[in-house]
C-alpha cells in the first residue's frame, strides 16, 4: 500500500503518518530525513544533494525524487511506504509518477488533510516544547501545570521562531498556491481523498483507516 499524506501545516499529517506507519507496518518517508541519511550514507545521489547544498544551490527534484527512489528498494518498503507531505508541486508529482512507474510501482490513496486556517494559526501559534525532552503542549489544549515549565521533566518550554501570525499565515498561504495544483493532478488519476483534520484525531486516524482498508 504506497500512500501520499498530504495537508497544511499543523494538520497533523506527520502524527497521523506515524500512527498508520505502525499500525500497517510500513515505513513513514520524510525527504528531509531520506535526504540527510543519503548524504551521511554518502550514495551517488547523496552525493549529488550534498554538492547542491554545499554550492548553496537547491537541491532539485530530480535528486529528491531519486532518494526516494533509493530508498523505496530497500526491504522494509516491499509492503508499502507513505510519503508525508511530498510530492509538493506538480513537477515532483510528475517525476515522482515517473519514477513509480519504472518500477511498475504506483500511489494508491493520496489524503489531504483538510483543515480551517484561522483554527490552524491558533493551532500552531498556540504550540511550545519542552527544550530537554522534546514534549509537546499548547496554550489552550495542553497547558503545563506551571507556566514555561515541563512536566515530565522540568525542562523549560519554547516556541520556535517561525511559529508566529505572521509566519504561519504565509506559510499556509504558499501551501494552498503550490498545492491546490496537486490536488487537481491526482484527483484525475482518481487516487484523491480528503479527511477532515478537525475532528479528534482518534476520529481522523479511524477515517485513514477507512480509506486504506
Amino acid at each position: 500500500m504506497n500512500l501520499i499524506f498530504m495537508g497544511p501545516p499543523g494538520a497533523g499529517k506527520g502524527t497521523q503518518a506515524r500512527k498508520i506507519a505502525e499500525k500497517y507496518a510500513i515505513p513513514q518517508l520524510s525527504t528531509g530525513d531520506m535526504l540527510r541519511a543519503a548524504v551521511k550514507a554518502g550514495t551517488d545521489v547523496g552525493k549529488r544533494a550534498k554538492a547542491a547544498m554545499e554550492s548553496g544551490g537547491l537541491v532539485t527534484d530530480d535528486i529528491v525524487v531519486g532518494i526516494i527512489a533509493d530508498r523505496i528498494a530497500e526491504g522494509d518498503c516491499k509492503k508499502g511506504f507513505i510519503l508525508d507531505g511530498f510530492p509538493r508541486t506538480v513537477a515532483q508529482a510528475t517525476a515522482l509518477d515517473s519514477m513509480l512507474k519504472e518500477r511498475s510501482l504506483k500511489i494508491d490513496h493520496v489524503i489531504d488533510i483538510t483543515c480551517d486556517h484561522e483554527a490552524l494559526v491558533a493551532r500552531i501559534t498556540g504550540r511550545s516544547t519542552c527544550a530537554d525532552c522534546g514534549e509537546g503542549y499548547h496554550n489552550v489544549h495542553k497547558k503545563p501545570a506551571k507556566a514555561g515549565v515541563c512536566d515530565k521533566c522540568g525542562g523549560k518550554l519554547t516556541t520556535r521562531a517561525d511559529d508566529n501570525e505572521e509566519t504561519v499565515r504565509n506559510r499556509l498561504s504558499v501551501y494552498d498556491q503550490q498545492t491546490a495544483p496537486v490536488i487537481e493532478h491526482y484527483r484525475h488519476k482518481g487516487a484523491f481523498k480528503t479527511v477532515d483534520g478537525m475532528e479528534p484525531m482518534d476520529t481522523v486516524l479511524k477515517n485513514l483507516c477507512a480509506i486504506i482498508g
